[in-house]
């Protein structure tokens, strides 16, 4: 039988061989992840376990604290901040459980783009082509579960930034509802916004961690029945630009989703997306928290922060508070329209991304390009975040790069959407 060690040694050897140009990874902790292989191969060996993610090789994303070291989310700017003094809430829970902690993955500098890029640390190329974008904000989360560096990685999520990886490499990513997992000790982008997921190669991954995160005690999934399920497709702006392989793939997901029995129908959400787009127009909740987040050093240290990421944080720290409020409690108000609007319905479902990965040399080259290509991606999943829902982004097979198919549930419905998610995997896999 292969021990947890020696798993843990075939990665390491990887990242040794390409240390020279490691973009994947930021930080490694080889001494401290061989020290609970080894105890996860000991409970193993005296037939004890600590649960389903005991001896788990996981990698958390850049922004969540280690007790010891400077939580540095992507950035140059912040190395000379204080260390952490203790573990994030989720880290914690992750080593209680027996996960084998094996570093820090890349990420978009303070996770504020869909893209990928990050100008201090490299880019990591995406697991299918490495000429491609990973897909941001946890690029090298995605990276890392696609090219088999880690068995989950642990990403945050504020407008896409588990689900949009997830699908430009291929793997299974899932935003919980907001707050859900406490986000204790991970650096913050937008505290309203914000909500931390996994990316794995399986649904069941997901929702084990998901779980233990959460802080409730683990169950296996029970796959729904797809045949009945209710199940809307929300035609209109969320459609538009898309990638004619990746409109194939999500109709011939449809196809198959009508063949085992789903009932689907259009559900048009437009009133409300407009809506949320016009109580954002000044700039979005995101940026504007991020300008507050970032204000004690977005000028001092503007020299050490990527420009396309310091412009638009530090654009919206312009918006008054009279502004902001009445958007916080607009929100409010849209969020519940949209939980009611989603009621007759099972799931929502429509493509991750309306694009598969593009090329990085061009987006590199060309901000304007770079930024109409970040809103696109983040397009189709910033709408789960603004009107906190839930959601999950699956692999398509059979595509030529990768394609992920996203399902949006209701607030709170994380478990039910866990469950539906499963059925639909199943179903994906065998192509009926």
């Amino acid at each position: 039988m292969t021990t947890i060690r020696d798993k843990l040694e075939t990665i390491l050897e990887r990242l040794a061989g390409r240390a020279a140009d490691e973009r994947v990874f930021l930080r490694v902790y080889e001494e401290a992840a061989r020290v609970a292989a080894d105890a996860a191969d000991a409970r193993r060996h005296a037939g004890l376990s600590l649960g389903p993610l005991d001896g788990t090789i996981i990698s958390i994303k850049d922004l969540f604290d280690v007790e010891g070291e400077t939580t540095l989310a992507g950035s140059i700017a912040l190395r000379d901040a204080p260390a952490a003094d203790s573990d994030a809430i989720i880290v914690r829970r992750l080593r209680r459980a027996g996960a084998v902690i094996l570093g820090k993955t890349n990420m978009v500098e303070f996770a504020f783009s869909g893209l990928g890029l990050n100008p201090h640390y490299g880019t990591p190329g995406n697991a299918a082509d490495p000429l491609r974008i990973p897909g941001g904000s946890s690029s090298g989360a995605g990276v890392s579960v696609a090219e088999g560096t880690s068995e989950i990685s642990i990403g945050s999520d504020t407008g896409g930034s588990v689900r949009i990886p997830a699908a430009l490499n291929g793997v299974v990513g899932f935003k919980p509802t907001a707050h859900r997992v406490p986000l204790d000790g991970a650096f913050p982008l937008s505290p309203s916004l914000d909500s931390i997921g996994p990316l794995a190669r399986t649904v069941q991954d997901c929702a084990v961690t998901d779980a233990i995160m959460a802080g409730e005690e683990t169950r296996a999934l029970r796959p729904h029945p797809l045949a009945g399920l209710r199940i809307g497709v929300p035609r209109g702006r969320l459609f538009s630009d898309t990638e004619p392989m990746v409109e194939r793939a999500f109709e011939t997901s449809l196809t198959l989703l009508s063949r085992v029995g789903a009932r689907i129908v259009d559900h048009g959400i437009e009133d409300l997306l407009q809506e949320m787009a016009d109580t954002t127009v000044a700039a979005s909740i995101a940026s504007i928290e991020a300008s507050e987040v970032h204000a004690d050093w977005l000028e001092t240290k503007a020299k050490e922060i990527d420009p396309r990421v310091r412009w638009w944080i530090a654009r919206s720290g312009t918006v008054p508070a009279p502004i902001y409020i009445r958007m916080l409690r607009r929100r409010r108000a849209l969020a519940a329209a949209m939980d009611e609007r989603l009621s007759p319905l099972d799931v929502l479902v429509l493509p991750t991304t309306a694009v598969s990965a593009p090329l990085i040399a061009p987006l590199e080259a060309d901000d304007k390009l770079y930024n109409k290509m970040d809103w696109l991606i983040l397009r189709n999943t910033m709408f789960g975040n603004q009107f906190d829902l839930t959601g999950i982004s699956l692999p398509i097979p059979g595509t030529e790069r990768p394609v992920g198919l996203m399902l949006i549930a209701r607030h709170g419905h994380d478990r039910r959407l866990l469950e539906i998610a499963a059925g639909v995997e199943t179903m994906l896999a065998s192509g009926s």
